[in-house]
């Protein structure tokens, strides 16, 4: 069987890992997303994608958009049997979707029809769900709205990241791929239609949504930090500076405003709406990242301090 790979970011290495390990040759091409400038320097960096392909010679096409004739005879000429979808991070047009005898398939980190979207994973950890998973589909025109074909779950740890269930989303759903192409080889995958009411819609992060609002439960804050994590990472203002937190943990007791804080047995405390949070790692804007009860050390609080 003859598979286009698409994919750009690192929770694709693992599925694109994996097809290579059934048989290099069966991937004849990987569509990714162009080079972008990052860090201090704006130096020009490949997709994670673009690197595990080019280690294996394949080759690997960068187009801006697949809605040109030019990028359509290119995937074409690759004449695929099957296109498998892992966060590629572009909609397949409808030219594109009907291309391959079988069809075009996606992995998604989420169990549909929940948190179809750009950022599944982030968002059932900031809704403090209890289980998320992957799902295989067959793509179709809408947004993740496609066939279903298999789904597996796993349960979501109460001091669990995005970005550490993440991580394991990308190893499950690259097993699940496996299984899903063999079924499709033996003719025996199933087509499960999703309901139209898919539930909570997964948005794409923004850095605004990263900053604490006091006034939310200790349990909400937690989910915040939590579901920032690594990326935007959530923030609040002490002194006049921003403050990443990476940690906390929730505190039953409550004392002052929301925002207030204090410290106590020589943790470093915040009321909020309800509860408290221990501010367990955090980075002062100029400074290094380090646990609350030392920052406290250089910064000792006074009476009735707020932070937000």
């Amino acid at each position: 069987m003859r598979i286009v790979f698409m994919g750009t970011p690192d929770f694709a290495v693992p599925s694109l890992q994996a097809l290579l390990e059934e048989g290099k040759d069966q991937v004849c091409a990987v569509f990714t997303q162009p080079d972008k400038p990052k860090g201090r320097g704006y130096v020009l960096t490949p997709p994670p994608v673009k690197e595990l392909a080019v280690q294996h010679d394949i080759p690997v096409l960068q187009p801006n958009t697949l809605r040109t004739e030019e990028a359509f005879s290119s995937l074409k000429a690759y004449e695929p049997d099957l296109i498998v979808v892992v966060a590629y991070g572009k909609l397949l047009p409808k030219n594109v979707l009907d291309l391959p005898k079988y069809g075009c398939v996606n992995v998604h980190g989420s169990l549909l029809p929940h948190y179809r979207g750009a950022a599944p994973i982030q968002w059932a950890v900031l809704n403090g769900d209890a289980v998320s998973g992957v799902t295989t589909m067959y793509m179709a025109e809408g947004l993740d709205t496609g066939d279903m074909i298999f789904k597996e779950e796993t349960p979501i740890g109460p001091e669990e990241t995005a970005g550490e269930l993440f991580d394991r989303l990308a190893a499950m759903g690259a097993k699940l791929l496996i299984r899903t192409v063999d079924a499709i080889k033996e003719g025996n995958a199933p087509r499960i239609p999703q309901p139209e009411d898919g539930g909570p819609y997964a948005s794409q992060l923004s850095r605004e949504m990263a900053q604490i609002d006091w006034g939310r439960s200790a349990k909400e804050i937690h989910n915040l930090v939590r579901g920032m994590s690594p990326w935007p990472v959530a923030q609040t203002v002490f002194r006049g500076k921003q403050m990443k937190v990476f940690r906390v943990s929730c505190r039953e007791r409550s004392e002052g405003a929301p925002g207030t804080a204090r410290v106590c047995q020589g943790e470093f405390l915040v009321s909020c709406g309800a509860g408290s949070v221990c501010l367990e790692e955090i980075q002062y804007q100029g400074g290094k990242r380090m646990k609350g009860c030392d920052f406290l050390r250089g910064h000792p609080l006074r009476e009735g301090e707020l932070l937000g």
